[in-house]
């Protein structure tokens, strides 16, 4: 009989029928699929030097993580210290300038008395304090 469908085209148009609509009946089986903002689609690579290495492997390890969760951790909670600009490198100078001339002021008072230099070191704190409130800004 099935000798017969395959012979005969109508047959075999309804034998194709009968599975098309088996098919949709049967599941699909496998993983469901990621939703396409929770899907892991950018690779970042870095290089590193002998070092770095071996240290991000031992963190790894005392994690008892992999290395791409670590970093993504890491990225999350994480922070990286934003580098010194021109100008707070520049206010840095300056303040070790300053250090420099307290250092002057206290051999001068240590010589002929505090008091004689007392005007100049409060003045000069006081530029050192607003340097470092520039720093930190």
């Amino acid at each position: 009989m099935v000798a017969g469908l395959y012979c005969n085209p109508v047959g075999l148009k309804v034998l194709i029928l009968m599975i098309n609509k088996m098919s949709l009946y049967t599941r699909k089986g496998g993983r469901p699929k990621v939703e396409l903002g929770r899907k892991k689609i950018y690779r970042i690579n870095i290089k590193l030097v002998t070092e770095e290495y071996y240290s991000l492997l031992s963190k790894v390890k005392i994690a008892e993580t992999t290395i791409s969760d670590f970093v993504r951790d890491a990225m999350k909670n994480g922070y990286v210290k934003e580098r010194l600009s021109v100008e707070q490198a520049d206010y840095i100078r300056k303040l070790c300038g300053m250090a420099n001339n307290l250092n002057q002021l206290v051999r001068k008072a240590n010589v002929q008395g505090y008091y004689s230099v007392e005007s100049e070191c409060k003045c000069l704190v006081d530029k050192m304090d607003e340097l470092i409130k520039r720093i930190e800004q």
